[in-house]
């Protein structure tokens, strides 16, 4: 409630601590540097090309800073700083007025709410010392950097870039060693972004569920899109992060590159785990005594001497007591103490091999699944003096990988702060994801690396429509994203067990920026309309229900069906002057969906917006779980505009699911 004293602040809260989130990637999403493989229908430049690679456009990126000699902002060749640009370049610890250049332009530090012994241990400056913010910065806007490879050590070798390569980057080091985010310093940057001038937010960052940044509205406000990362607490639904409508809230999935280690037991059987097994000091041709140690828990170490051995940790009866990322750090932990020279870990979700980085390549760490763990551990019940090697990692790149899938840390919906709003929106690779991190480059993974790739498309499409709406380009992202893999069948999503993927697990589905270019119909929301539902929150307005079901979001929940229920969406033609678009309609199971109208048309001299009604009708009076199905508005040729629709019937408020 607005005080006497400040009229125009509406509410104060306590200061509270967010985190952030832990280039074939490019390639995947087919953002070529040189132009698409596949041209589309009538289309002679891909995206990247048409936005000349984001030339001038400023990404704000709010994390833990940047370390400026990393070669991905290496500015020759850039035009001087775009005249708009109001920001500054903040100096501090190993942080001169040089730091700053063409490609960074701007650069601040915000330490307050940190503690004096923390503040100790990072730079006082825009400076990173975690690498995180680096790392996120070159994967938006990293300029070419040629034979580059996770640590130097040859996986993953290639180019690394940006996907807006061109673009300028603002520095907002919120982030500090500790790994807290204190929100009074995202809020500061925020509206110290919005001055400066930059037309994209990026933050790799956030809290718990249902702790949201509202003042990133200011932001929108002001036209300025803002990308956040869901969180990395899946499989388990209800763990998204950054629910707010006027955001684009990412999930991460993976790409057609994996990183196979072959694991040769005594009896020459030859099995194939994930690795990150590199550094050439620990890499041996040698067979190694294997010890079974369960769940490698400290007494069965101590008592299994395992000094010099290779460790398998393999226990799936308790693979339900514990997470498999702090299983795994743990089993780290415990076998590299006891003096273990590899382990090989299993866990039912491996496609984060990034986890192993804990071992810090002083030993190799292996991830396998459970049948590969089952056939070792046979052969070790069976062999008097179990032995086993483990070779070098390799990299698989392009069609034997399955992809993309919805990563397994990759946080679920629905929303718990807004049951009527679908989160996650988006999905885009965030899994074992090359990037700059101080002088060399590597591999990470974490819903943090997915929201880069969204912030740069969302910067590549604001230069090819600078008229668009931050709504207008959320929608092109959401309604032109595939829900199928490169092998033409659903996406699926990593978890206990694989199924195939639902909203909210990846939202509109897996981003695909070519094809966002040119969408055909946009969901645009007048930002303004956001301020109505900011002031439901709390709870300063009436009829709040209705006015969520119907903002015009390029997606439709409706967390509570009885009997039935009718919401309206109203489409903006940005496509051919003259089209028509007919509908169809998947609808979720058990229930009935009508739509009037059902064929749409735009004439030249017309209204270039078209309102449509979707009536959802219960089949059954049951108290459900959600059922999912999608609307779809087609022209026949280039434009397929599809929204993804959530339902759970109920027959009782606030009560989910009677089973």
């Amino acid at each position: 409630v607005p005080s006497v004293e400040f009229p125009e602040v509406v509410r104060v809260k306590l200061n509270t601590y967010h985190k952030p989130h832990t280039t074939q990637s490019w390639d995947f999403l087919g953002l070529d540097y040189d132009g698409p493989q596949q041209q589309q229908p009538q289309q002679q430049e891909g995206l990247l090309q048409r936005a000349k690679y984001g030339e001038n456009i400023i990404i704000g990126v709010i994390d833990s800073g940047i370390w400026p000699e990393s070669r991905s902002f290496d500015d020759t060749g850039y035009s001087p700083v775009p005249a708009r640009w109001n920001g500054v370049c903040q100096i501090g610890h190993a942080w001169n007025a040089t730091s700053c250049n063409r490609k960074i332009i701007g650069a601040r530090w915000y330490s307050g709410g940190i503690s004096a012994d923390v503040l100790k241990m990072d730079y006082n400056s825009p400076r990173d010392l975690t690498g995180h913010g680096t790392h996120v910065a070159s994967t938006i806007a990293g300029s070419q950097v040629w034979n580059v490879s996770h640590r130097g050590g040859g996986l993953g070798v290639g180019m690394a870039r940006g996907g807006a390569p061109r673009s300028r980057l603002a520095i907002y080091k919120v982030c500090w060693v500790d790994g807290s985010c204190p929100e009074a310093a995202i809020l500061a940057a925020i509206d110290d972004a919005i001055k400066d001038g930059v037309d994209v937010l990026s933050l790799s960052l956030g809290g718990s569920p249902g702790e949201e940044i509202f003042e990133t509205l200011h932001a929108v406000l002001q036209g300025i899109s803002v990308v956040f990362a869901g969180g990395n607490e899946g499989p388990v639904p209800q763990t998204v992060l950054n629910a707010v409508p006027w955001v684009m809230t990412v999930a991460a999935s993976t790409i057609d590159r994996s990183f196979p280690t072959q694991v040769t037991l005594g009896n020459n059987e030859k099995l194939v785990g994930q690795s990150l097994h590199y550094n050439a000091s620990v890499i041996s041709n040698d067979f190694k005594a294997l010890v079974h140690a369960r769940s490698c828990d400290m007494e069965t170490l101590a008592s299994s001497n395992v000094t010099g051995k290779i460790v398998l940790c393999y226990a799936p009866e308790e693979a339900f007591l514990i997470s498999p990322r702090v299983a795994l750090r743990n089993a780290i932990n415990r076998t590299l103490e006891a003096g273990a020279k590899g382990l090989i870990f299993a866990q039912y979700a491996i496609n984060n091999v990034n986890n192993v980085a804990a071992c810090n390549n002083i030993m190799p760490c292996v991830l396998v699944d459970f049948e590969i763990a089952h056939r070792i551990a046979s052969y070790w019940d069976i062999t008097r003096s179990p032995v086993v090697k483990v070779s070098p990692t390799m990299s698989a790149v392009g069609n034997e990988v399955l992809s993309p899938r919805v990563a397994s840390f990759s946080s679920r919906g629905p929303s718990l702060a807004f049951s009527t709003i679908l989160k996650p929106d988006i999905a885009a690779p965030g899994v074992n994801i090359l990037a700059a991190v101080r002088g060399t480059y590597v591999l990470l993974s974490g819903t943090s690396m997915a929201c880069p790739h969204v912030s740069a498309v969302t910067a590549l499409l604001k230069s090819v429509h600078p008229g668009w709406s931050p709504a207008m380009i959320k929608s092109a992202i959401i309604t032109t994203a595939s829900v199928i893999d490169s092998f033409g069948m659903l996406i699926q999503a990593e978890g206990v067990p694989r199924k195939l993927a639902d909203p909210f697990d990846f939202g509109g589905g897996h981003m695909d920026p070519n094809r966002a270019i040119d969408p055909g119909l946009v969901y645009d929301v007048d930002a303004k309309e956001y301020n109505k539902f900011f002031n439901c929150t709390l709870g300063l307005l009436d009829g709040c229900e209705s006015y969520q079901l119907n903002l015009n979001l390029p997606s439709i929940v409706v967390p509570t069906l009885k009997d039935n229920a009718t919401v309206s969406r109203t489409v903006t033609n940005v496509g051919p002057v003259e089209a028509t678009y007919r509908v169809v309609v998947e609808a979720p199971a058990g229930v009935a969906v009508l739509m009037e109208p059902s064929i749409i048309s735009f004439t030249r001299g017309g209204s270039t917006r078209a309102t449509f009604r979707v009536t959802l009708t219960a089949k059954q009076r049951v108290q459900g779980g959600y059922s999912f199905g999608s609307i779809t508005w087609s022209d026949g040729s280039a434009h397929s505009v599809r929204i993804p629709i959530a339902v759970r019937t109920v027959i009782q408020d606030f009560v989910s699911d009677t089973s």
